[in-house]
Formats: structure tokens, sequence, C-alpha cells
């Protein structure tokens, strides 16, 4: 039986590439191509393919975002990426959304094949080049938070993230709906818990976890 997948590509050319490529590969069937996110929704839902082969930059939405709502949809599709490049943050999002496949343009035109074959079977393709040292970055994030669940409360971590990210006392209390006195207060256990001692510092404990 065939694996069916739909391609998703703001480039045409592209898409008719895939599709020339794929016309020689007879257990493989491709239903449907789409330029836009709006299309891929609707050709996934209407087809319900194996695979959705995705570029995540698409003209009208992200392909993450994308990618994310369809994790957390009904829709039982796994989800290659064939992109130009992706940086850091991207992949970690890909790998965090549930990915089962990274493919960069730029690679031999058969390793998309085998990429293909080889999630349809079940597994995952994750091309050194292509993820970089994003999944060492992502493991090490998820130690560091294991553990600073263990020191700080949930509430100290997202107070945390937000100064690493530079926002000042004043937008930490407007992004989390709570006084600016309430963000001082916690800034404050923060510091005592983790024995630091100024926000740099802080950015750089967070940094160097992955956390920020």
């Amino acid at each position: 039986m065939a694996v069916t997948l739909v391609a998703a590509d703001p480039h045409p050319l592209s898409l008719l590439g895939l599709a020339q490529l794929l016309k020689s590969e007879s257990e493989l069937t491709l239903l449907d191509v789409c330029t836009t996110a709006a299309e891929t929704v609707q050709a996934v839902r209407k087809h319900q393919p194996d695979l959705l082969v995705i570029d995540i930059n698409l003209p009208d939405r992200s392909g993450l975002e994308l990618i994310n709502e369809l994790k957390n949809s009904s829709l039982e599709v796994k989800i290659i990426i064939l992109t130009v490049a992706m940086d850091e943050g991207q992949t970690i999002d890909a790998l965090r959304f549930g990915v089962k496949g990274v493919v960069l343009k730029n690679m031999p035109s058969h390793l998309l094949v085998q990429c293909l074959q080889k999630v349809a079977a079940g597994g995952l393709w994750m091309e050194k080049e292509s993820i970089g040292h994003a999944f060492e970055k992502m493991l090490q994030r998820e130690a560091g938070m294991r553990r600073l669940v263990t020191i700080l409360t949930a509430r100290e971590i997202e107070v945390m993230q937000c100064v690493a990210s530079g926002l000042s006392n004043q937008q930490i209390a407007g992004k989390l709906i709570v006084s600016e006195g309430t963000v001082k207060i916690h800034v404050h256990n923060i510091y005592r818990k983790l024995g630091i001692n100024n926000r740099v510092d802080l950015t750089l404990y967070a940094q160097k976890r992955g956390i920020a």
C-alpha cells in the first residue's frame, strides 16, 4: 500500500520538483500540493495523508505555528520539514512539536526520499547538518529546567525567563498581570535561592542552562 503525502511550499517550482522526484517512487503518492498554510490545513483535513512535507516559511502563517496546531488536533499526520535553513530556535520548536524529519533543500534529493520512507515506517530522520546543536541545547534546557523546578516555584521560573529576556520589572508585571512590587519580591527570592546578586548574573545563569 502506497504511503500518501501532502506537500506545502511557498514556491511552485519547489513543489513541481518534488512532484517530479516522487513520480519514480511507486510506494510514495503525492495527493496534493499547497502554497499557503490555509491551503495546507484544508488539504490535510481532506486527504488525511500519512505524511506532510512542509516548508516553515509560508506566506500567510508560520509553518511552525501550523505544525503545532496540527500536533494538537485530531489529525494524525507525520510531519517532515523541508526548508532552506532553520535557526536553532526554530529547530528546537520543531523537535518540541513532534516533527519526525528535517531535511534541508541543499541536500541530495535521494535523502528526502529516504527520509519519507523512514518516517512512514515509524522512524525519525534528523540529519546532523539540519539540527546542528539544537538537539543538545534542548536536552540541556530540559536538564536545567528539571533542576530549577526543585529550587524555584513555577512563577519564579516565569519571572526568571522574563528577566533573562531583558524585560524590566514593570514590563514583567504587565506581562504576568501582577503588581510591580510582587515582581520585585519574586526577583529577590530568585536571587536568594540561586545565590545570584544581579540581573546580569541571572541572565547568564539562564543562558548557560539553555533556559533563556
